[in-house]
């Protein structure tokens, strides 16, 4: 239920916009995006799960967004070759994002308010729980995650690799840095 998950996750984002998360209620985010409790259950396993995929969401479309500026940074700045404008394009979208989006803000920064969901890590393995009545579950187990969230290093890291990558092409070979750790000496 692609459609569906959207739904739920910008019903989320805008409850989130409109009270802290703790008085975020599910009801109210299934019925925002026109769906069933169950559905939103179903999709997410419960309120953990449920912003576990909203995280991740913002944080992969603030990264999608660093991508665009890197590439688009260049006719913004000057020639294709222009680094500094490139990067100084990906730094003012992060700026930007992060001043609008206080999820975005929080996993770049690692502060996070009582206004936000807290990230807790994934779920080493998912029980399911007894059913209520025969083949219908009491409560599912939380749709699988992979891996745990982005904090700020990981974020950091990954706007450097895009940043390398994109700029790669346009860098002389000499220029490049050593990304490999040096080779250690063979004992023997």
């Amino acid at each position: 239920m692609p459609a569906a998950r959207e739904s739920l996750l910008d019903a989320a984002y805008t409850a989130l916009m409109n009270r802290p998360w703790p008085a975020v209620r599910m009801v109210d985010v299934a019925a925002a995006a026109g769906v069933s409790r169950q559905t939103l259950y179903n999709e997410f396993g419960s309120k953990e799960g449920l912003a576990r995929a909203l995280v991740r969401r913002e944080t992969e479309s603030y990264l999608a967004g660093v991508a665009r500026a890197l590439s688009r940074g260049a006719s913004a700045a000057g020639t294709r070759g222009d680094a500094a404008g490139r990067v100084v394009a990906a730094a003012a979208w992060t700026l930007r994002t992060a001043r609008a989006n206080p999820l975005v803000r929080a996993a770049l920064t690692g502060c996070w308010g009582d206004r936000l969901p807290t990230p807790a890590p994934a779920p080493a393995d998912a029980v399911q729980l007894p059913a209520a009545r025969p083949g219908v579950p009491a409560h599912r187990a939380p749709a699988p995650v992979e891996g745990p969230l982005p904090g700020p290093a990981e974020l950091v890291g990954r706007f450097c690799d895009q940043a390398v990558a994109a700029l790669e092409p346009d860098w002389p070979a000499e220029e490049l840095p050593a990304w490999a750790p040096p080779a250690r000496p063979r004992r023997g």
